[in-house]
């Protein structure tokens, strides 16, 4: 299987990357490195990603940054890096990537726990990941040509043994998942 993971350099992309590559054919993309160079918050950077790789059977975002603050300080601008980088990105990544993927493909975004359990000073966090979810949920009742839409949502990285974050997204790409908010460490 050739699968694209975007963000593979980060937190969750450095535990996930390798254990992909023992077995699928990987392509890196990300910001600032990678085989292929994307800023999913701009929808042209998403589009000429895709044409540039071609016969994806599955597309895996570990990319997107939002704020985490009290709710005193919490302003638009806050918000709108998470939605605009985080949300937006990965919609666009289905949006636009679904034109691009092989039948039958695969796309795993992530959200985060803080979609369905916040805790103090994570609004910017929950308003992300709880969109994450509710797109990723009513795309998967649309996806044309058998394609096929989860998301991961982990609890915090430090927290959770390496072989279940791995599991999860093995499961959204490799076990016909479709629809599924696959939850990590809850």
């Amino acid at each position: 299987m050739k699968i694209l993971i975007i963000g593979a350099t980060g937190a969750i992309g450095k535990i996930v990357t390798p254990a992909l590559a023992q077995k699928h054919e990987v392509i890196t993309a990300g910001r600032n490195s990678g085989d292929i160079q994307v800023d999913i918050s701009s929808a042209d950077s998403i589009k000429a990603m895709f044409n540039l790789v071609k016969n994806i059977d599955a597309c895996v975002c570990v990319a997107g940054d939002s704020h985490t603050g009290d709710l005193a300080t919490l302003t638009e601008e806050n918000l709108n890096l998470g939605i605009k980088n985080k949300l937006i990105g990965q919609a666009n990544l289905v949006l636009i990537g679904q034109n691009y993927l092989n039948d039958n493909g695969s796309f795993t975004l992530t959200s985060g726990k803080m979609g369905d359990k916040p805790i103090k000073n994570a609004a910017g966090k929950a308003i992300v990941n709880g969109g994450i979810n509710s797109f990723m949920m009513a795309a998967s009742l649309e996806m044309p040509r058998g394609l096929r839409i989860n998301v991961v949502s982990p609890s915090k990285i430090s927290d959770i043994p390496v072989n279940d974050l791995i599991d999860g997204y093995l499961k959204s790409i490799e076990n016909g998942t479709n629809g599924e908010i696959i939850k990590i460490n809850y």
